[in-house]
C-alpha cells in the first residue's frame, strides 16, 4: 500500500519527536511492505521565522493533498510578544479549520509500568482506559472575533455552534463507544449554557441510533472531579471544544507523563492530523531528552484511523510496551530499576522491536 505523509515538525522538541515518528513509520513500511513517502513543511513559530506567517499557503496545500499529517509541536516564549493573529498557535488552529478536522481523539491509558509515577494513588489510576472525543473546530475558539470594548474595560468572546457540528462529533463518539465498552458520557454545562442545552438535546436524539450504547449526561465540573477520583469509571467522553481541551489535559496526569499521550484529529473523510499531546517544551529542545512515545503512539493512531492498518498499529503499540517492560525510559518518567536513555535511543529501541519481534505477539492492546 502506498501512502503520502506530510510532516510538520514545528517548534521546540517538535523536530526531534517528528524524526522518531518518521523512523517508526518507515520501520512499519519496511516490515509490512508498504510504501510511505514523506514531505516536510513549516508551521507555527518556525513558519513565522521563515515565511512571516504561522501557516503558509504551501503548508495548507500540501496537507490537503496528503493521506495523513503528522505534527510535532508549536509555540514557545520566543514568539510570546507577537499579536494574537501572529502567534504560533494560530497555525495549528488554522490548519484544523482548513482541513475540517472536527474530531479530536485522545486515548488515555494507565501503563502498568508507570502507575507509581502518577500523582494519583495506584488504586485510583489502575485500570484507567478512556477516550476523550473533543469537538475541535467550533465553540469559543472559533466564534466571532474577540473584542475589547469600553476603552478596554470590557471583553467579549463568542461561543457558537451549528447543529450539524454537534451532530457529527456526537456520531463520532457513539461510533467510538461501539468498538470499546459501549459506555458514552456526554459532558456539558446544560444548567447554565444554551449551547450545552442544545448539545444535550442532540445527544438524546442520537442515542436512538445507537441502542447498544449506554449514554449518560454529566456536568463538566462533576466530570472534572470524577476524572481524578474514579477515572476507570469512564469509557468514552464527548464534549465541546473548550471543555475537551481542559479535561483532556487534566486526564493526562493519569499516565505520569505528558510524553505518553497521543492524539488524532480527523475530518469526515478520515484524513487526520496526528500529534503528541505535549507542547513544544523549549526548555529541553535540542538536548535529546524529549520522550518520543507520545509521537510514536500517534503514528499507531494514524495507521489505524487513516490507513486502516490494524495489525501494523497494534505492532507499534506492542513495541512501545515491550520497551517499557524492558525498563528503558527517558528522563520524564521513572521506571523502577529502569535504564534512562536519550530520546533517540528510546526511539531506536522501539524501531528495533518493530523490525525484529514476532508480529503476532500481543503484549498490549490500546484503544486508539
Amino acid at each position: 500500500m502506498e501512502k503520502h505523509i506530510v510532516l510538520l515538525p514545528g517548534d521546540g522538541i517538535g523536530p526531534e519527536v517528528t524524526k522518531a515518528a518518521r523512523q517508526v513509520l518507515q520501520a512499519v513500511a519496511d516490515r509490512y511492505q508498504h510504501t510511505f513517502t514523506f514531505e516536510s513543511h513549516d508551521i507555527g513559530g518556525a513558519a513565522i521565522d521563515q515565511h512571516g506567517t504561522p501557516l503558509p499557503d504551501d503548508t495548507v496545500q500540501a496537507a490537503k493533498k496528503a493521506d495523513a499529517i503528522f505534527l510535532g509541536a508549536v509555540g514557545g516564549p520566543k514568539w510570546d510578544q507577537l499579536p494574537g493573529h501572529m502567534r504560533p498557535e494560530k497555525g495549528l488552529l488554522g490548519i484544523r479549520k482548513q482541513l475540517g478536522l472536527f474530531a479530536n481523539l485522545r486515548p488515555v491509558q494507565a501503563f502498568q509500568q508507570l502507575l507509581h509515577a502518577s500523582p494519583l494513588k495506584k488504586e485510583v489510576v489502575e485500570n484507567s482506559d478512556l477516550l476523550i472525543v473533543r469537538e475541535l473546530t467550533g465553540g469559543l475558539y472559533f466564534g466571532q472575533p474577540s473584542e475589547r470594548r469600553n476603552n478596554g474595560q470590557e471583553v467579549v468572546d463568542t461561543l457558537a455552534y451549528e447543529r450539524h457540528e454537534i451532530e457529527r462529533i456526537v456520531d463520532q463518539a457513539f461510533q467510538s463507544a461501539r468498538v470499546r465498552r459501549k459506555h458514552l458520557t456526554s459532558v456539558d454545562k446544560a444548567n447554565v449554557l444554551e449551547s450545552s442545552r442544545m448539545w444535550r438535546e442532540i445527544v438524546e436524539e442520537k442515542k436512538a441510533d445507537y441502542p447498544d450504547v449506554t449514554v449518560e449526561h454529566m456536568l463538566v465540573d462533576a466530570a472534572a472531579m470524577k476524572l481524578v477520583t474514579n477515572p476507570s469509571y469512564f469509557d468514552v467522553m464527548v464534549t465541546e471544544n473548550m471543555f475537551g481541551d481542559i479535561l483532556s489535559d487534566e486526564a493526562s496526569v493519569l499516565t505520569g507523563s505528558l510524553g505518553m499521550l497521543p492524539s488524532a484529529s480527523l475530518n469526515e473523510q478520515s484524513v487526520g492530523l496526528y500529534e503528541p499531546v505535549h507542547g513544544s517544551a523549549p526548555d529541553i529542545a535540542g538536548q535529546n531528552k524529549a520522550n518520543p512515545i507520545a509521537s510514536i503512539l500517534s503514528t499507531a493512531m494514524m495507521l489505524k484511523h487513516s490507513f486502516g492498518m490494524e495489525e501494523e498499529a497494534e505492532q507499534v503499540q506492542t513495541a512501545v510496551t515491550g520497551v517499557l517492560q524492558e525498563g528503558y525510559h527517558t528522563a520524564d518518567i521513572d521506571l523502577k530499576n529502569g535504564v534512562k536513555v536519550s530520546g533517540s535511543e528510546l526511539a531506536a529501541k522501539i524501531v528495533d522491536q518493530i523490525s525484529t519481534s514476532d508480529a503476532t505477539e500481543n503484549i498490549m492492546r490500546c484503544y486508539v
